[in-house]
């Protein structure tokens, strides 16, 4: 299993496959890797697991042919599919299969994405402002510094970039549209520095980060994809499955925290006297509150530094 692609390193490796192994160890059992990537959990899944099979979800059509090659080995185990993650309904019905035991969410951009500066997604290389995940379609985010007005721009980089400064980076974008437009991400680096004060510059690493993070989330429309993934994925899962997610970001990570607060939580009046069954949830939490890194993993891999892991099993049918 190689490819001429360096290998990137799983966040949280062990602890994914700890989690999801109760459900997966059955024969004939089928998981889903909503975030293919390059395949690094799946492969791990698939080496403990003699009798799995994986299907394997990404819109990054460059990931699913890395995934393939890396995964080759265990040949019809592993099925792909060119698809958004809130599809997951949709490739179950394309591979006749009802209900899944176990689900993994490893959201955000990929580790080949980031790595890839022509790809646009790192604050770190000049490249071309694209930052799609699926490069055959949508607009690119130079497009949207380039259509959006002052409010439209404002609002997404406050809404998911949380950025302090959004006004002012919009209103320096769109000013600097009218003359030079900003195409390249070396270029929007230099104008978020230049529109932030002084002491900012100085706090939390690259000026740049959070801008960056709301265009790409912009561009692929990740908050919406997850919200409609996550219901989608809990549906999937039988009684005994258990679905892993890891977010890199609060707003990815509180979506995850209420959708599994939702189906894990009772809601019955606390002063009744039992809670009939038709009452209890169907799904039991399995980490208490979200799980990091530890100190070892963030030192050996610092793209794990801002991983938040939530797990849920399903106890029973849903009613």
């Amino acid at each position: 299993m190689t490819t001429d692609r360096p290998l990137h390193v799983p966040v949280l490796l062990e602890r994914v496959v700890e989690l999801l192994t109760p459900a997966l160890a059955r024969e004939g059992a089928v998981a889903i890797d909503a975030t293919l990537g390059l395949g690094g959990h799946t492969e791990a899944l698939l080496a403990a697991h003699p009798h799995l099979r994986v299907i394997g979800i990404d819109r990054d059509p460059a990931a699913l042919t890395a995934a393939r090659a890396r995964l080759a080995a265990y040949g019809d185990r592993l099925v792909t599919a060119h698809a958004t993650y809130d599809l997951i309904a949709d490739v179950l019905d394309e591979q006749g299969i009802d209900s899944v035991d176990g689900v993994l969410m490893d959201l955000g951009v990929s580790s080949m994405q980031l790595d890839e500066r022509e790809r646009g997604f790192s604050y770190a290389a000049d490249a071309p402002l694209d930052m799609r995940m699926d490069p055959t379609q949508g607009i690119t985010a130079a497009d949207i510094l380039a259509s959006y007005d002052e409010r439209a721009l404002t609002r997404i980089l406050r809404a998911y970039g949380e950025e302090k400064f959004a006004q002012r980076i919009a209103r320096n974008v769109v000013r600097r549209q009218a003359t030079d437009p900003v195409t390249r991400s070396a270029d929007l680096v230099d104008l978020v520095r230049n529109s932030i004060p002084q002491a900012a510059r100085r706090e939390g690493g690259n000026p740049a980060k959070r801008t960056f993070q709301a265009l790409r989330i912009e561009v692929n429309g990740e908050l919406a994809v997850l919200e409609r993934a996550l219901p989608a994925a809990v549906a999937a899962l039988r009684v005994g499955g258990r679905m892993v997610v890891m977010a890199y970001q609060s707003l990815e990570d509180r979506l995850v925290k209420h959708e599994f607060a939702r189906h894990t939580t009772i809601t019955v009046p606390h002063d009744l006297p039992f809670v009939p069954d038709s009452a209890q949830p169907a799904f039991r939490l399995l980490t208490k509150g979200a799980e990091q890194a530890d100190e070892a993993e963030r030192e050996r891999n610092p793209r794990s530094a801002p991983v938040r892991l939530r797990a849920v099993e399903r106890v029973r049918a849903a009613a």
